[in-house]
């Protein structure tokens, strides 16, 4: 599938219609999914592969990579209306995805890949501790995340108390759009980076 084609799909999977502030319900630009998507070719790419994306939301990691040919795919999210919303989309556009209401740290079983654009921590100081934890404890292969900018040192020392390996982190383009009550512009950019991190789970 040519990026352009991914990008336009993506951008039919729904932003959650009310946002909880207190999950950082925001949404997953599709430019920046495909950023994601992409960058797990450095480690085989999607096709047959295994994926599970922690705080799925209304799917747009998850069902991405179902467009790329990862199969099985797995999403987690402790809001059961955008896993309804999730559901829909992944039947809108034709793709399997096995979509559940659950916390991340309830067990979700291995994945060769974890995808995942966790809460920042913006609001809830430590809110992203849990998913990074499950993402090293589920990924056999590899970890592909967003996060702030900010929490450069914290990851890379969770990733080596894990005996993970950063490959690559690198800033993206990211405009955050009004979504909650506090928010007073219309979009503002924010200093967010793309990690890649080899788990070493493998056999």
């Amino acid at each position: 599938m040519r990026r352009s084609d991914l990008v336009r799909a993506l951008a039919q999977v729904p932003s959650p219609p009310r946002p909880r502030a207190e999950w950082e319900q925001v949404v997953s630009p599709p430019e920046r999914v495909a950023d994601l998507l992409e960058a797990t070719a450095g480690e085989g790419g999607l096709a047959g592969m295994s994926v599970l994306d922690l705080g799925s939301g209304t799917g747009r990691l998850a069902i991405g990579a179902a467009l790329l040919d990862a199969a099985p795919v797995v999403g987690v999210d402790i809001d059961p209306t955008l896993v309804e919303l999730a559901r829909g989309a992944a039947h809108a556009l034709g793709v399997s995805v096995d979509f559940r209401a659950a916390d991340v740290r309830e067990p979700a079983g291995m994945a060769d890949y974890v995808v995942m654009n966790p809460p920042f921590g913006a609001q809830r100081p430590g809110a992203d501790r849990p998913f990074w934890e499950a993402a090293f404890a589920h990924a056999r292969r590899a970890v592909f995340a967003f996060a702030l900018s900010e929490s450069r040192t914290f990851i890379a020392r969770r990733a080596v108390a894990s005996g993970a390996r950063v490959v690559a982190s690198r800033p993206v383009p990211w405009e955050l759009p009004r979504t909650f009550a506090h928010h007073s512009r219309r979009s503002v950019p924010i200093e967010v980076d793309l990690w890649t991190i080899r788990t070493g789970h493998e056999p």
